[in-house]
C-alpha cells in the first residue's frame, strides 16, 4: 500500500486545514516523538497509530513506533487489567504484579529512549516509565473507561501513573476523578483514505462478498467488533433473535483477534456455541479473520450498523459505519453519544434494553428513507469532527503543550 501524505486530504476538508497543520508543525520540526502500545494489529489503537505515524512524519515530525513484547501470561494478565479498569473484579495477586512489571522492565532494557516526548498507550506498557531517568515529558493515552476502575488495581498502578506528565482520555466520561495529574480530551479519528474506509468500486465489493461467501439476498444486521465480554456480541444474538421474528435478515459478526487479548478466543467459542444452528442454517455468519477491506464492504452493504457495547471509551466502530452512510443503533456510553445524536443521525440505548434496540433495527429496516437520512447526517458529523486531520491537529496542540512550553 502506497503511503499517503497530508496533501492527500485536501479534498476532504480543505486547503486551509491542510495548511494549519503544517503551521503547528512548524513549532516541532527537530523534536523526536516516541509512540509505545502492545499491539501492530488488532483494535482502535493499532489502527490510529498505522494512519497516525506516517503522517507525523509526512509534515516534518519524527516519529517513531514500538511493540512492547510480552508472553501469554503477561498478556492474560493486562487483560485483566484491562477489564478491572473497566470496573471488573480482579484477583490481583503479588505472583501477577511481578510478571506484568518484570515483564515490562525486560523490554525496557532494549528499548532506548532518547526521545523529545514519549506516549504510552493502554496499561499494557505503563510501568515503563518507571525504568528510565525520565528527561523528557511523558503521555499516558488510555483509550478505556477510567471514570469507575477496581479500587484494589488503581491503588496498584496509580503510583505509576503519577510520574506522567499528562493523561491523554478519549471522552469526559473517561476522566478519572481525584487525578491529581492532568487530564486532556482527545477524541480518537479514522482515517476516510485507509483500506477500512476508502472508496471501493462495485466490482470490487461484489468480489470480496462472493469470496467470503456473504449472500445479500436479506437485510445485513452487522456488528464490527474484536470478540470481547465489553462489546457484548452474546448480547448482538439475542437481538437479533428478536428481531428476526419481524424481519428476514441475516446477522454478521465480524471481529479480529488482537494479538495482545487472549481472551477473544473464548468469547468468539461461546458465540459459535450459541449460534451453531443459525449458523448452519447461514441465518449467522462469523468472521475472524483480520481483512480491512471486507470490514469496509460489509459496513457499506450492511442495512443496518450495530455497536452494542457495556463499556466503551469511543468506539471507532460507529464512526466507520457513520462516515459511509451506514444508519447506526448503538449503545449510549462512552464516547458513541459523541458520534450520534439520538434520532437525527442514529439511535442512543441502554445496553440493557434488547427490546429496543430490536425495535430501533427493525424501524430503520421497514423504512428506507429514514435510513437515508440518519446515514446522511452521521457522515456530515464524523467529516467535522473525527477524521484522522483533527486528531493530527490536537496531537500537535498537546505536543507543543509539553515540549516547546515547557
Amino acid at each position: 500500500m502506497q503511503r499517503k501524505a497530508i496533501e492527500d486530504y485536501r479534498e476532504i476538508v480543505g486547503d486551509e486545514y491542510i495548511a494549519s497543520i503544517f503551521k503547528k508543525a512548524r513549532k516541532l520540526y527537530g523534536k523526536h516523538i516516541l509512540h509505545v502500545n502492545s499491539t501492530y494489529q488488532g483494535g482502535g489503537v493499532a489502527e490510529i497509530l498505522v494512519s497516525l505515524v506516517p503522517l507525523l512524519n509526512n509534515i516534518g515530525i519524527s516519529t517513531g513506533w514500538r511493540i512492547l513484547h510480552g508472553t501469554p501470561d503477561f498478556f492474560t494478565i493486562t487483560k485483566k487489567i484491562h477489564n478491572a479498569l473497566q470496573g471488573e473484579k480482579i484477583n490481583l495477586s503479588k505472583i501477577k504484579k511481578i510478571l506484568y512489571r518484570e515483564t515490562v522492565k525486560d523490554f525496557s532494557i532494549y528499548t532506548h529512549i532518547h526521545h523529545d516526548c514519549v506516549i504510552i498507550h493502554d496499561n499494557q506498557p505503563l510501568p515503563l516509565i518507571e525504568f528510565y531517568n525520565k528527561r523528557q515529558p511523558w503521555i499516558w493515552r488510555c483509550h478505556v473507561d477510567l471514570s469507575a476502575p477496581q479500587k484494589e488495581l488503581w491503588d496498584f498502578l496509580l503510583p505509576f501513573i503519577l510520574r506522567y506528565d499528562k493523561v491523554i482520555v478519549s471522552n469526559k466520561n473517561c476522566k478519572r476523578k481525584g487525578l491529581p495529574v492532568e487530564q486532556k480530551i482527545i477524541h480518537p479519528a479514522i482515517d476516510p483514505l485507509s483500506p477500512k474506509n476508502k472508496e471501493l468500486s462495485n466490482n470490487d465489493i461484489k468480489k470480496y462478498l462472493k469470496k467470503n461467501n456473504i449472500p445479500t439476498d436479506k437485510p445485513l444486521i452487522t456488528q464490527i467488533s474484536r470478540f470481547d465480554k465489553w462489546k457484548d456480541p452474546l448480547g448482538v444474538v439475542d437481538i437479533f433473535k428478536l428481531v428476526r421474528k419481524k424481519v428476514d435478515c441475516r446477522l454478521v459478526l465480524c471481529g479480529g483477534m488482537a494479538t495482545d487479548d487472549p481472551e477473544g478466543i473464548k468469547i468468539c467459542e461461546q458465540v459459535r456455541c450459541k449460534t451453531d444452528k443459525m449458523v448452519k442454517n447461514g441465518d449467522v455468519i462469523i468472521i475472524t479473520t483480520e481483512n480491512n477491506i471486507l470490514v469496509n464492504i460489509l459496513q457499506r452493504v450492511s442495512s443496518v450498523i450495530i455497536q452494542k457495547s457495556l463499556r466503551e471509551g469511543f468506539g471507532l466502530t460507529v464512526a466507520e459505519a457513520l462516515w459511509k452512510e451506514r444508519p447506526v443503533v448503538a449503545s449510549k456510553i462512552g464516547g458513541i453519544p459523541l458520534q450520534i445524536k439520538d434520532g437525527e443521525s442514529g439511535f442512543l440505548l441502554d445496553p440493557k434494553d434488547k427490546q429496543g434496540f430490536a425495535d430501533r433495527i427493525v424501524q430503520i429496516l421497514r423504512d428506507p428513507k429514514l435510513a437515508k437520512k440518519l446515514g446522511k447526517n452521521g457522515k456530515k458529523n464524523i467529516k467535522e469532527n473525527f477524521l484522522i486531520t483533527r486528531l493530527i491537529s490536537d496531537h500537535l496542540d498537546c505536543l507543543d503543550e509539553l515540549i516547546t512550553c515547557k
